[in-house]
């Protein structure tokens, strides 16, 4: 599951990247959570466009959001099955602005379990593309909100260390192909949401106050002195796998 990202990096560096022609001036966001609107980029009409969309999916078919649970991930397993994601699969989709984001690692069970929060970013410090659907929500009132979810994958060998999914990372060259839904069949979109290589990544320890995500400074992505969980040199998990989060409890509402 993804949970919480940052968005560390100058707007310019953003669109240099991704190459859309407006040119927004967003602040430093260390501790973005879901249901708060979060920069994207998408393609319509064969153009880049950068877009600000609530974190957490509405279906067009959702008569009422507030009986609508929250979708912030979404599967890339059943992306093409799922009735919530399937329409957005093949219509809509869209790449979440990041730097990184961050997991937390479950050990224990019950009320011994604890929580220790990760940072997983790029080991060449590139802006972070998050595969991720989009839907555009008409209310009654003619009113309209554009929502997304983030489209998620197993996990890789670094990555497995803390938990068993994470979010599809696109390689550079892979971001046009995903947003060209006029061009790139499903089918195809949904395989370039594999586990990234392994040396993409950097993963280190956070300070427990990004559990709050009123606390939005930039002291959240400060790497802590611990030790590297699993094995340092290539990531490999521990002896005890990482418990899963809720996301199962998610995907199997849909």
């Amino acid at each position: 599951m993804c949970g919480r990202f940052f968005i560390a990096q100058a707007p310019e560096i953003f669109r240099a990247f991704y190459g859309y022609p407006e040119v927004p001036n967003f602040p430093p966001r260390y501790n973005v959570a879901p249901t708060q609107p979060v920069p994207v980029v998408l393609s319509e009409a064969g153009r880049r466009q950068f877009r600000l969309v609530r974190w957490g999916l509405w279906p067009s078919w959702v008569k009422d959001p507030k009986a609508f649970p929250l979708v912030i991930n979404a599967r890339v397993e059943t992306l093409g099955e799922k009735p919530t994601f399937r329409g957005a699969l093949r219509h809509r989709r869209c790449v979440f602005l990041a730097d990184g984001f961050y997991e937390w690692r479950r050990e224990g069970t019950g009320k011994s379990a604890t929580k220790t929060p990760f940072m997983i970013r790029r080991a060449d410090n590139a802006p972070m593309a998050l595969a991720g659907v989009w839907e555009n929500w008409l209310c009654a009132d003619g009113s309209e909100v554009d929502t997304a979810a983030i489209v998620t994958t197993g996990a890789n060998g670094t990555m497995a260390a803390v938990h068993d999914r994470m979010p599809a990372i696109l390689a550079p060259e892979q971001v046009e192909h995903w947003l060209d839904s006029r061009g790139v069949e499903p089918d195809a979109a949904v395989r370039l949401c594999r586990p990234c290589p392994d040396d993409w990544l950097t993963l280190d320890p956070v300070s427990p106050r990004v559990n709050n995500a009123r606390i939005d400074e930039p002291d959240l992505i400060v790497p802590l002195a611990s030790p590297h969980p699993g094995n340092p040199e290539r990531g490999r998990p521990p002896a005890e796998q990482p418990r899963s989060s809720d996301e199962d409890a998610q995907g199997a509402l849909f």
